[in-house]
């Protein structure tokens, strides 16, 4: 194994007609065309932005370096989550996820298990997950075509720093008034079951086929362990807040697990090195890649910050 050193990830903005012109505080960035809903953090297309493979795309430095970037999180050789920022301005469709096991049934790799972390959110924002105790495949289907499907939905109000579980299978949907940490299969599958009258295309069918009356979504509560919060440990990834000051001891946050580890900070600015490898500043809603093979990673906390780390399971 060679020993490839962490690097910052350049994010990647999509346009989505739910979201805005202007992501203000969050990225300096405005548009005149389309709105950004999407900033992806993890994408294919992202560019490494530091060190020796600045320049290069997150899918090119999988399928180059996939086992010393993933270790014993190699899997297919796909790099395993997605991780986004999302920013809806409006209501998202209605939707659903298939499992692997639907996924691969009709050729594809994988299903999409996610969770959301809401980065922040405005009083009285809730989304929707899953469907309330009692109703019938037979009674959504006839929601969905008198438009009353949302009165059918669990909703559920989100708070700042809440943890939300969304696996494969819920029927779900956010509305405005969050800002939210999205951490999920490395998949595009969605089943768009309503859209609120929006000129788009449905899945009906697959959407129906998919989903599942009863899951295990819904919010999940902080496990405090050492100074540091698990968010959430799922089949798929493991995801904690580290509280981090400086001039104290912080290496725990970058010790070797053997396999990927991917630091997101949600506040203030850290700086991330290795040996051979000249640090990096990271900055609040930038990304750092520590790859399995790293040696003697370390953070520097520049100011008082929150450090989200996302470690892929082994599959």
């Amino acid at each position: 194994m060679s020993n490839l050193v962490p690097f910052r990830l350049e994010p990647w903005f999509r346009t989505r007609i739910w979201g805005f012109h202007d992501l203000t505080p969050w990225y300096n960035y405005k548009t005149e065309g389309e709105p950004i809903g999407e900033v992806w953090l993890t994408g294919e297309m992202c560019a490494a932005a530091t060190g020796p493979l600045a320049g290069k795309s997150l899918k090119d430095i999988t399928a180059q370096h996939g086992h010393d970037l993933l270790g014993n999180t190699y899997g297919d050789g796909q790099f395993p989550l997605l991780i986004k920022l999302l920013f809806p301005k409006e209501k998202l469709s209605v939707q659903v996820h298939p499992d692997d096991a639907m996924a691969q049934k009709y050729g594809e790799p994988r299903g999409k298990t996610e969770c959301w972390y809401a980065l922040d959110a405005q009083p009285g924002a809730h989304v929707a997950l899953g469907i309330k105790p009692g109703v019938t495949p037979g009674q959504i289907r006839a929601a969905i075509e008198s438009a009353t499907l949302e009165d059918l939905l669990e909703m559920v109000p989100v708070r700042r720093n809440d943890m939300l579980f969304v696996d494969a299978g819920t029927v779900h949907a956010m509305g405005p008034g969050v800002v939210i940490l999205e951490t999920q299969q490395t998949s595009d599958l969605t089943y768009r079951m309503y859209d609120y009258g929006r000129p788009r295309e449905l899945h009906l069918d697959k959407s129906l086929e998919a989903m599942r009356l009863k899951t295990r979504a819904g919010k999940i509560p902080p496990r405090n362990v050492n100074g540091h919060s698990v968010l959430i440990d799922e089949k798929y990834f493991e995801i904690e807040r580290w509280p981090l000051e400086p001039g104290k001891d912080v290496s725990a946050v970058t010790a070797n697990t053997g396999g990927l580890q991917i630091l997101f900070v949600s506040e203030g600015k850290i700086r991330v090195s290795a040996d051979v490898a000249e640090g990096f500043p990271v900055n609040r809603c930038e990304l750092a890649v520590i790859p399995a093979s790293s040696r003697n990673a370390r953070v520097d906390v520049e100011s008082p910050a929150t450090v989200i780390r996302i470690q892929p399971r082994a599959m």
